[in-house]
C-alpha cells in the first residue's frame, strides 16, 4: 500500500523576513534605551611657585580670608553684610589708585564662597586685576 506519492514532496522552506523584523525591533529597543556614559577625569598638575618674592605693589589692596569666613582689608578688619559695602570699603581702601591689584589670601580651609564674594565686590566695584597668594614649599 502505497499511501504517498513521491512527486508531490515539496522542500520546507524557513521565512527570513520575520526574523529580520523582529530582530530590527530588538536592535531599535537597544539603541534607544541605552545610556552613553562618559567618564571624563580632569589630569591636572597644580603649579608650584620656586620663583622669589613677588616684587612690593604700590597699587595693591591686601584681603585677607581666614577660615571662619571674616575679611581683613589691608590689616582692617571688616564684616561683609552686601556686596555693595564691601565694594564701598574696596574703593575706600583703595583711595586715589584707580586700579589697583586686588591680593587675595585665603586660609585653606575657608570656602570657596568668601573667596567669590571678595571677587564679585571687586567686579562690582570696577576692579579687574586680582591675584592670588600662595605658600610656597620648603625643599
Amino acid at each position: 500500500m502505497r499511501f504517498r506519492s513521491h512527486a508531490s514532496r515539496e522542500e520546507p522552506e524557513i521565512n527570513f523576513i520575520p526574523l529580520i523584523d523582529v530582530l530590527l525591533v530588538i536592535l531599535i529597543f537597544l539603541v534607544i534605551t541605552t545610556t552613553y556614559v562618559k567618564q571624563s577625569a580632569l589630569q591636572i598638575n597644580l603649579p608650584t611657585a620656586d620663583s622669589a618674592k613677588a616684587p612690593d605693589r604700590t597699587e595693591q589692596i591686601d584681603i585677607a580670608v581666614d577660615a571662619t569666613g571674616r575679611y581683613v582689608i589691608n590689616n582692617i578688619a571688616i564684616t561683609y553684610t552686601s556686596r555693595e559695602s564691601f565694594a564701598a570699603d574696596l574703593k575706600r581702601a583703595a583711595g586715589e589708585n584707580k586700579d589697583p591689584v586686588i591680593t587675595i589670601s585665603a586660609d585653606a580651609q575657608a570656602s570657596h564662597q568668601s573667596v567669590i564674594r571678595v571677587m564679585e565686590a571687586a567686579q562690582f566695584a570696577g576692579y579687574g586685576k586680582i591675584a592670588f597668594t600662595i605658600q610656597t614649599t620648603k625643599k
